[in-house]
């Protein structure tokens, strides 16, 4: 375990006594989990964490032999996720993620690495990183591609969810919206040992005294754009795609677009559905499918006798800034400070301006929000120990007393839902620019008035 430390002018610990920085953290399978532990005769595979969790979540990968013995892996907690830690910026965007993990890169003298990206925010990290700084990553493998931009029944249920979640005022209410988000993220037929992991995990990590947190998560999922047709042209590393083929938030007709347009392979698995890494089963049929990919790529050009003197961080970030300017348009990147990750965000002023507001207005109160931890820091109980007569018990079919359906799910789970052109209509371009506590009921369209629409995806 160790952690990176980027220091930028923008980014700051939220410790006013402390150095201005940016700290990302990192797990590797080494004697002492750092990098300088790594075998030089053998490929680094870097694994990207699945949304709303972190790098404890992928003992399936660093746990399964055909991994741990032939692989360096390395796996980094992003900027609001586990370890890490950063100020909170409406900023953040999967740009912004791709040049964390450049600058991890750097400091860190990796060698060029295969990357094994685990769902959607991990996936727009990994093609961004692969397009700006394509020496650095030796191939790309993508498991459960999702849509360039959120199916409207998807964005509807985390608008509802993300609000219970962040303002719930007791254990039941808590432990019911953690539940939901369960059924929606992994799926309501769980396993009971997962399910009960996920929500004490979220219970220690993300719970509503840590808010911002998720809704910074939140935002990069929900206010992706899709990835510049000119940046496919920079991504020539080889690419593999997994799909499940049971996974309804993630279609896999995008999955296949993909593939297309990388000129990749697509695999899928039979039955799989979302959260691949999680569910043992899968799991292993991703670690298998992968460790062949990666073997039976040729083996990378070795460095000439005199190899080119390396470039700086900042020579380096510089030219990733142009190669975004030429991908974007936006002139206005060369400008920007090429030390801050920051300064590699691709949102609309009105976007960063929305989420700027809704941060600080999730902050308001967060201090002396509800902790459902006890006075040891750890949960009170696991889900399946609390009793059993809730009015709203969720039944094995998925059905609870409360409601036929999960947050905004669409009325018929076999109903067709489109994507990106759905969504479209009725976006906004952040969940609550507003917040008054005593007003959260329910869903967050009955406490923000006359949200302004915005229709960042045409």
């Amino acid at each position: 375990m160790g952690f990176v430390d980027l220091h930028s002018s923008d980014d700051v610990r939220p410790h006013p006594s402390t150095t201005v920085l940016l700290r990302i953290h990192y797990v590797t399978n080494t004697a002492f989990g750092n990098a300088g532990g790594f075998d030089p005769d053998k490929p680094t595979v870097c694994i990207l964490h699945p949304t709303f969790l972190d790098s404890s979540w992928l003992h399936a990968h660093f746990g399964d032999h055909r991994l741990d013995g032939e692989f360096n892996l390395i796996a980094f907690d992003m900027r609001v996720a586990g370890k890490s830690e950063c100020r909170h910026s409406g900023k953040h965007d999967s740009w912004v993620d791709a040049a964390d993990l450049a600058f991890a890169h750097q400091a860190l003298a990796l060698p060029p690495f295969h990357i094994l990206a685990l769902e959607g925010p991990s996936i727009n990290c990994a093609l961004r990183f692969a397009a700006l700084f394509p020496e650095k990553c030796l191939s790309l493998a993508l498991c459960n591609v999702p849509a360039p931009t959120e199916q409207k029944w998807i964005y509807t249920a985390y608008d509802e969810l993300i609000q219970t979640w962040c303002f719930a005022e007791d254990l039941e209410s808590y432990e019911h919206v953690t539940m939901e988000a369960v059924a929606l993220t992994v799926g309501p037929n769980t396993h009971p040992d997962i399910r009960d992991d996920l929500i004490s995990y979220w219970e220690t990590t993300m719970h509503p005294r840590r808010r911002q947190r998720l809704l910074e998560q939140a935002n990069i999922l929900m206010n992706r754009t899709p990835l510049p047709s000119e940046a496919y042209q920079h991504i020539t590393q080889p690419v593999l795609i997994i799909h499940g083929d049971s996974n309804e938030a993630a279609p896999r007709k995008y999955a296949e677009r993909l593939a297309q347009d990388l000129k990749g392979v697509l695999y899928t698995v039979k039955g799989g559905g979302p959260y691949l890494s999680i569910t043992p089963g899968t799991a292993s049929i991703v670690n298998q499918v992968y460790v062949k990919f990666v073997t039976r790529l040729p083996p990378p050009v070795p460095p000439s006798s005199t190899p080119a003197p390396m470039p700086t961080t900042e020579e380096r970030m510089r030219r990733a800034l142009s190669r975004l300017e030429e991908i974007t348009g936006n002139s206005a990147l060369r400008s920007r400070d090429p030390l801050s990750s920051l300064s590699f965000s691709c949102l609309s002023e009105d976007i960063v301006k929305q989420q700027t507001e809704g941060l600080a207005a999730y902050s308001r109160g967060q201090t002396l929000a509800y902790l459902p931890l006890g006075p040891t820091g750890r949960p009170i109980r696991r889900y399946s120990e609390r009793p059993q007569d809730d009015w709203f018990e969720r039944k094995t079919d998925g059905v609870s007393y409360a409601g036929g359906r999960l947050f905004g799910e669409p009325a018929g789970r076999n109903k067709p839902y489109d994507t990106a052109e759905d969504s479209r209509v009725g976006r906004r371009g952040n969940f609550s620019p507003s917040v008054d506590k005593n007003l959260i009921k329910g869903s967050m369209a009955k406490v923000v008035s006359q949200p302004t629409v915005h229709k960042l995806f045409l």
